[in-house]
């Protein structure tokens, strides 16, 4: 295939072919969009706005972040929980009927990089057992509360960014484990409880085999992705190359995937044999740094020529673009990209730089990224748009918008 219909696919699939809402946007909408994602980035920058609600603003536009919490930390008992925390992508909201498909994952205390926790098992076995015990007791509770009710813990920083008690990092090690989960949270703060007391009985109950599991994820990723290669379809629940392999061989021999050739991509990729390829792809959408359509950076380059990086850790002096840089989607390309940060004392939000992909005519962009920023300005509750100085697109954007 070709990779404009490649990238029409793969658009499909992440729901920006599905028609807007009218009217108010529901949690039928919110369900829709997760049926598309899969899961949602967890990430702690609130430069502009946190990462688990811009997706779904970027697919529906304006809605109460309510409706996210609601689903995922709510305690109501006419709207029962629809999400639940884990490491997936990486930390995430991810469906409560998927929490079972990652329990290999727990018995792996979350994942290869996170096994050096387990040391805590044997040097301080009884702080785990005071830990799961306090958390019974007093749950839903944060690790900070811990800690004080526990008495504190012995300080052992892990390198100069860190300094964790081990109190905090038991509690992370036994929500790894599955032994603990998130409850609700508290200014981002996790509050921790049992699984039992957050999630239902039938959940709990499902233990799959581990193949079936990440069989089952990679077909998530696959329909997630629409078409992909196996590394992409591997990323999307940041799997091993060989479990990834095995699924996929498995998927493509029982007629879920199929084999195809997408010209310019090196590697070969796989359809899902219910991805849809639309005709076109309309409307426009702000992506923040953590949307899953740009999640892995090498396929957004063959699927939009489009070389995206986050600099959150590059020194000032030496950033490209910005800090926190949304790229533009727009008629189903990216067309430009802007460093945003919202201003919440000043009540604006501001565009620290504003840049043009090359080839792409900035009178087209222009009146639809000026009103893709007020739109997000309006869903933010500020006041309008301020224009910085940086990026060739900056001097134009500001004279549309003012």
């Amino acid at each position: 295939m070709s990779r404009d219909t490649a990238r029409r696919l793969a658009l499909a699939a992440q729901g920006f072919a599905d028609p807007p809402p009218r009217g108010e946007v529901t949690r039928r909408h919110l369900q829709r969009v997760l049926s598309r994602t899969k899961l949602l980035q967890l990430d702690s920058v609130n430069v502009a706005v946190r990462a688990h609600y811009m997706p779904l603003f970027s697919r529906l536009g304006a809605y109460s972040p309510d409706l996210v919490d609601t689903a995922a930390w709510s305690h109501r008992a006419r709207q029962p929980r629809l999400l639940v925390e884990y490491w997936a992508h990486e930390a995430s909201l991810i469906p409560v009927e998927d929490w079972p498909l990652l329990r290999w994952r727990m018995r792996e205390y979350g994942g290869a990089w996170r096994r050096r926790s387990r040391e805590l098992l044997e040097r301080v076995p009884q702080l785990v057992d005071d830990v799961l015990a306090a958390v019974k007791e007093l749950g839903p509770i944060g690790a900070g509360a811990l800690e004080r009710e526990l008495g504190g813990g012995e300080r052992r920083g892990s390198g100069p960014w860190w300094n964790r008690s081990d109190t905090k990092r038991v509690c992370e090690l036994l929500f790894a484990m599955g032994q603990l989960t998130t409850a609700t949270r508290r200014s981002f703060e996790r509050l921790y409880d049992l699984p039992e007391r957050v999630l239902p009985a039938h959940v709990l109950a499902h233990e799959p085999e581990d193949e079936d599991a990440i069989r089952a994820l990679v077909e998530r990723s696959a329909q997630a992705l629409g078409v992909a290669t196996e590394p992409d379809l591997r990323d999307y629940y940041r799997l091993s190359p060989a479990r990834s392999r095995q699924a996929v061989a498995e998927l493509v021999e029982d007629g879920v995937l199929e084999p195809v050739a997408v010209h310019g991509w090196r590697q070969p990729a796989y359809r899902h044999v219910g991805a849809r390829v639309p005709r076109k792809i309309t409307g426009r959408a702000l992506l923040c740094p953590f949307d899953p359509l740009i999640w892995e950076r090498s396929r957004t380059e063959r699927l939009f020529d489009f070389r995206y990086r986050i600099e959150i850790y590059v020194p000032e002096p030496k950033r490209q673009y910005g800090y926190y840089v949304f790229p533009f989607l727009l008629d189903g390309d990216l067309v430009a990209r802007v460093d945003l940060k919202a201003d919440r004392a000043a009540g604006v939000l501001r565009v620290p730089g504003a840049f043009l992909e090359p080839g792409r005519d900035a009178a087209d962009v222009l009146p639809e990224l000026a009103g893709a920023l007020h739109d997000m300005a309006g869903w933010l509750g500020l006041d309008g748009v301020a224009v910085g100085e940086r990026g060739d697109l900056a001097t134009a954007l500001r004279s549309v918008i003012s």
